[in-house]
């Protein structure tokens, strides 16, 4: 069966969990904690991902999310064996993500 194409939805979890088509991104998280930079600017065009990228950032990184490695589990990047390995034992962080949506205003 096809899968659905989940239009607007922002949100990494309902994306996997729901099992929405989603071209998977997670590679950004190898190669963003690889780079060491101390500021990250993302910058793409009006429905790009990036609201759906830093969901998805959130959901690794935050305490939140620890112990839900399974959200991983399926994608193309997560498959690599140092990555996997690493959710198993990563320390958790503190995450604070904001989302400015100027057609609410």
């Amino acid at each position: 069966m096809a899968r659905t194409v989940a239009i607007g939805i922002q949100d990494f979890e309902q994306v996997i969990t729901n099992d929405y088509f989603y071209i998977d991104k997670t590679d950004l998280i190898r190669e963003w904690w690889e780079s060491g930079d101390s500021v990250t600017l993302i910058t793409r065009p009006r429905r790009f991902g990036k609201t759906l990228n830093m969901s998805m950032l959130e959901k690794f990184f935050s305490v939140e999310y620890a112990g839900k490695s399974e959200l991983f589990e399926g994608v193309l990047s997560m498959n690599r064996l140092y990555i996997t390995s690493w959710i198993a034992v990563k320390e958790p962080f503190g995450v604070c993500f904001l989302q400015v949506d100027i057609s609410k205003y």
